[in-house]
């Protein structure tokens, strides 16, 4: 960190050492406990036996062996190669929108890409990290040395939330780019056409690629707070409409739940993992819940 902090403001330098430091702590207290990785499964093969011991999990038994010799052995793993991770953010407007959350879309978006690559880097993992709004943009390569978080924090903290959206066009772009099968976190509102984005994000996952798509919305775009006459804008395109938020807001939440429930039906399909976040949600827990989850699975 300190040779990062030698060229940036101490404002910026400060931000970077917040961010850090909750990564580390999100982190930390999901390890804490646990030995094994939440994103074990992607690249492992066997390798071989060895008698099991007080604290293994249970279920890495090879019940074929206990059949045969009447003792329980664990199956051991080794890494065919490392998980390759990049981290997607969508930097369109409406990512820095937010009604009366502390953190906006993009905000929230940054602190949880921050704790998964100080989590992959501590993995020895390489990741690496895209921006888009109308097309791909800020990249760093990925890498697994300790400087790269670093690297990453500073490119975090500088984003901003001011372009158009081509979602689909900008993960075409990113599977052009992509050489080697990678883990995908992809960190969007998903505000945009529905059908093309689906195809593009199936694309890339047909493409041999994991992919996660962290689906972040404002508490406002789930709830509907409003009351009285409402002036709704698009940050996007500036257009605007006045609506009773009596009655609109009953519709409003049904098409947001609809829409959230086609997606997670359409990325279950394509097992591609999907994590419906909103900015109400600590996402330090938010996040944990997710990773427990997922390590379960595999």
């Amino acid at each position: 960190m300190a040779a990062v902090e030698q060229y940036l403001k101490p404002e910026l330098a400060a931000q970077i050492k917040r961010l850090d430091l909750r990564a580390q702590m999100i982190v930390r207290g999901f390890l804490q406990g646990l030995h094994t990785s939440p994103f074990h499964g992607f690249s492992v093969e066997f390798s071989e036996h060895r008698r099991y011991a007080p604290g293994d999990d249970p279920k890495l038994i090879d019940w074929i062996a206990y059949a045969k010799t009447g003792r329980y052995y664990i199956k051991k793993f080794e890494s065919e190669t490392n998980i390759t991770g990049y981290l997607a953010i969508d930097l369109s407007r409406s990512m820095g929108y937010t009604y009366r959350q502390k953190l906006t879309k993009l905000d929230y978006a940054i602190c949880v890409a921050a704790a998964l690559a100080y989590l992959m880097i501590q993995q020895q993992d390489p990741v690496g990290l895209v921006t888009f709004d109308t097309k791909l943009g800020a990249s760093l390569p990925p890498r697994s040395r300790r400087s790269q978080l670093p690297a990453i924090l500073s490119q975090l903290t500088r984003m901003k939330a001011t372009g158009q959206t081509d979602l689909a066009g900008s993960l075409t772009q990113l599977a052009a780019m992509l050489k080697h099968r990678s883990l995908v976190m992809l960190f969007s509102d998903l505000l945009t056409e529905e059908e093309p984005m689906l195809q593009a994000i199936r694309r890339l996952r047909h493409g041999g690629h994991d992919i996660i798509v962290f689906h972040i919305l404002d508490e406002a775009e789930v709830t509907f707070p409003f009351q009285g006459a409402v002036q709704l804008r698009d940050p996007e395109t500036g257009e605007s409409q006045a609506v009773s938020a009596a009655d609109a807001a009953a519709d409003y939440r049904q098409t947001v739940r609809a829409y959230r429930k086609r997606l997670n039906k359409a990325f279950q399909e394509a097992a591609i993992d999907y994590v419906a976040l909103d900015t109400s949600m600590p996402y330090d827990k938010a996040l944990m819940e997710y990773l427990l989850r997922r390590r379960d699975r595999f």
